[in-house]
């Protein structure tokens, strides 16, 4: 988060530039990519376009009486197989981590996760002092003998003072003095901070009366007057954790306190440990799993994202037995949703999975957070298909980069003979050479991949503020609660990629900045909290041609936790042409869709103006369509995102792709696999990921068309519209080169 006036500056000019791309869209750029790359744009970040860096880097692990020998002769194979560089080294009682990236170096890897995205730009300064025509592209001049020699040096300069680790400075000694813990509480130590906090959020103590509903019933015996009053209720509140969480607005105001700080903490650390190469880039993002529920866990990803903007990477860390638990051990569509969250939330930015699975595992990973967790093995195959399907899901939800952890396996403890791509006498497994030619092939195709861009038709949208209220009813309330927005996300995600409709994650910042008419419809899967910007922002979309979705339990508070106002003449009835006249729920009183009975949050809907599209058995509203201006808004009076949270519900699935895509046909169709798109402007790149036996599919790519096919990977020529081999519990990847007309 910035410093209240900043952010307020900040805030306007996307508004302003909003309204001007909105009104400036035309057949050009209907995906709005241009504005898309403006998003998290800086010197940094053109940087990394320029480059285009594509590492697949590993991490080398050390031995008990290992020989410098021996330790050159891994770093020859993983050039040999194609990795050209490592993600990360350990350093053990016989070798410093810094000698083994010396050797590293020596044997021409790059021992750091960034590969030549730690490179000096290419200037024509630069090229000039090289002695390289000042004209020469860059992708010539990136592989110039004289260029890779100068990179080199740049990237030596980095070792020393590195040590075994690619994290970046200590964690101590923030500021502010401010420590964070992963949850919704403010405790004594917190409350200096968070006083500060308060000073610089609001205008007047005044207003804390209203965001922290202190006029309403059984909140507190009198409202605020002044700072003083202010510090006096802070105090009061932060001495009794147990008594937390009654209100929900001071609920939110902790939980973005706490991530406002953790963003600036990691910000402060990263710009103040920059290490001998002042243009190698720093990263962030998550050691963690991103099915988790962040706003309980006072993390906001985006802001965390955002701290990279002018420094470097924002990334996922992909490890099936730690960070899969959450999705029942699923794989082949969460690690694609997964690898989308972190893209999606770093729009125009360089994002990457910088810790990724690189082998079997059955025995470590995280306990979990619930009885189910703990008391079940997470256990994976990952042979050659498997890293496919990851690798590609990757590549398919826009990252630019990978590190696989781990290159060898640990030989003792903790994790001892998992997560390696060798086998376990270390020699190559087929995993490690299909990881490798992927490897070399994204290295091919680097400068398409970096000018992709996904061409969504819909939005599922992030919105962090909404989850926060879901958090807040989770103290007092089920602890399921909390977990309940991911789940309806993940659910309305598998609904699309079953369907094969092109998608992205969507934030209310994207929105803020202009971003709405990228897509045909935008998603709310399980929107408990809506606020009037929000609702403003979604009203001038659909009144310029948009469609919204909202399905239940959406509508119930505002982003302070109090009941939203859905009435007649109201932001959300004006939208959707409907009242809310109660919330419930089938079970006790069962509702059948379609002969087939609902188990969960039922919106009890009072149209005004929206048309009844489909009924309960019980004669009540299931699904609304409300025409507004030239768009349109439906509401689905039932959990739908939700149900699909684990796979097997084909019926519901099938109805939210209906009702998200509306008048609009899928660009493009394949039945009996999943298809990923990428679009350059050369060549689209057609991902195909296969969670069943060896099938042989046909691609129907619509209007799009195409001259050539290749596969990536192999350099197999296909003829467009051939059938298409796709192995077992694998995937496919071909590049489609357009004809002329449609590159140009």
């Amino acid at each position: 988060m910035l410093p209240r006036t900043q952010f307020i500056c900040k805030v306007l000019w996307v508004c302003l530039l909003g309204v001007s791309v909105a009104q400036a869209r035309d057949a050009d750029d209907p995906f709005l990519h241009s504005l898309y790359d403006r998003l998290h744009d800086s010197p940094m970040q053109r940087k990394f376009r320029q480059l285009a860096p594509m590492p697949f880097g590993v991490v080398f692990l050390p031995w008990k009486g290992m020989t410098e020998q021996q330790m050159r002769g891994h770093f020859r194979l993983m050039k040999q197989l194609g990795f050209q560089n490592l993600k990360q080294v350990m350093s053990t009682p016989e070798w410093e981590g810094e000698r083994i990236k010396q050797i590293a170096w020596e044997e021409g890897l790059i021992p750091f996760w960034y590969g030549e995205g730690g490179w000096e730009p290419i200037t024509p300064e630069l090229l000039e002092k090289l002695g390289i025509p000042k004209h020469t592209p860059v992708g010539q001049a990136r592989e110039d003998p004289r260029m890779i020699r100068y990179q080199r040096e740049v990237i030596k300069r980095g070792i020393p003072g590195s040590g075994d680790s690619d994290r970046y400075g200590p964690r101590g000694g923030e500021p502010d003095g401010f420590r964070h813990t992963p949850d919704p509480f403010c405790r004594a130590e917190d409350a200096p901070s968070f006083k500060k906090w308060l000073r610089e959020h609001y205008a007047r103590p005044e207003e804390i009366n209203t965001a922290w509903n202190l006029y309403e019933v059984g909140i507190h015996p009198e409202p605020v007057g002044s700072w003083e009053d202010v510090s006096r209720l802070v105090d009061w509140y932060c001495a009794d954790v147990g008594n937390q969480g009654r209100e929900y607005g001071r609920v939110r105001d902790v939980i973005r306190f706490k991530a406002d700080l953790r963003a600036r903490q990691t910000q402060h650390r990263l710009r103040t440990y920059r290490g001998g190469n002042p243009h190698a880039p720093t990263r962030t993002g998550g050691e963690m799993g991103l099915f988790l529920p962040f706003a309980w866990r006072a993390t906001n990803m985006e802001w965390l994202a955002d701290t990279q903007r002018d420094l470097g990477s924002f990334y996922p860390s992909i490890h099936l037995a730690w960070h899969f638990a959450e999705v029942g051990y699923e794989v082949a569509r969460p690690a694609y949703m997964q690898a989308s969250f972190a893209n999606d939330l770093f729009k125009g930015g360089w994002a990457a999975t910088w810790e990724s699975t690189g082998g079997p595992q059955q025995l470590s990973g995280g306990e979990g957070w619930d009885y189910e967790q703990q008391s079940t093995t997470p256990g994976f195959t990952v042979n050659a298909d498997t890293i496919t399907q990851l690798l590609l899901s990757y590549l398919a939800a826009g990252l630019k980069g990978v590190g696989l952890w781990a290159w060898n396996y640990r030989r003792a403890g903790w994790e001892g003979g998992e997560f390696a791509l060798l086998n376990r006498q270390w020699k190559p497994s087929p995993r490690a050479i299909r990881a490798g030619r992927i490897a070399q092939a994204a290295r091919r195709y680097r400068d398409e991949l970096w000018q992709a861009h996904k061409e969504p038709y819909v939005g599922v949208l992030t919105d962090w503020d909404s989850e926060a209220i879901w958090a807040a009813v989770s103290i007092r309330g089920r602890d399921h609660f909390r977990h309940y927005p991911i789940r309806a996300r993940i659910g309305v995600s598998r609904a699309l990629i079953n369907g094969n409709i092109p998608w992205e994650y969507v934030t209310p910042d994207d929105l803020r900045a202009g971003l709405a008419p990228r897509y045909r419809t935008i998603y709310l899967p399980a929107q408990l909290a809506l606020n009037q910007e929000l609702l403003s922002l979604l009203d001038a979309y659909v009144r310029r041609g948009g469609r919204v979705v909202l399905d239940a339990p959406g509508g119930w508070y505002d982003e302070h936790g109090v009941v939203l106002d859905t009435s007649t003449g109201s932001a959300f009835e004006r939208i959707f042409g409907v009242e809310i006249a109660d919330f419930q729920y089938s079970n006790n009183v069962p509702r059948n869709l379609h002969g087939r009975r609902l188990n969960g949050f039922i919106l009890e809907l009072s149209p005004t103006r929206a048309r009844v599209v489909e009924k309960f058995q019980t004669g009540e509203a299931a699904v609304t369509e409300n025409g507004h201006g030239a768009g349109a808004a439906v509401v689905l009076a039932f959990d739908a995102s939700f149900i699909c949270f684990r796979p097997g519900n084909d019926f519901i699935e099938q109805w939210i792709r209906q009702y998200a895509m509306g008048p609009h046909q899928p660009p493009y169709r394949c039945e009996g696999a999943i298809v990923y798109r990428l679009a350059a402007p050369v060549s689209d790149h057609y991902f195909f990921i296969n969670d069943g036996e060896r099938t042989r599919v046909t691609l129907d790519t619509g209007q799009y068309r195409y001259r050539a096919v290749t596969d990536a990977v192999t350099g197999e020529t296909l003829q467009p519209g051939a059938p298409v081999e796709v192995e077992a519990y694998g995937g496919r990847w071909l590049r489609f080169e357009k004809a002329p007309e449609a590159g140009q």
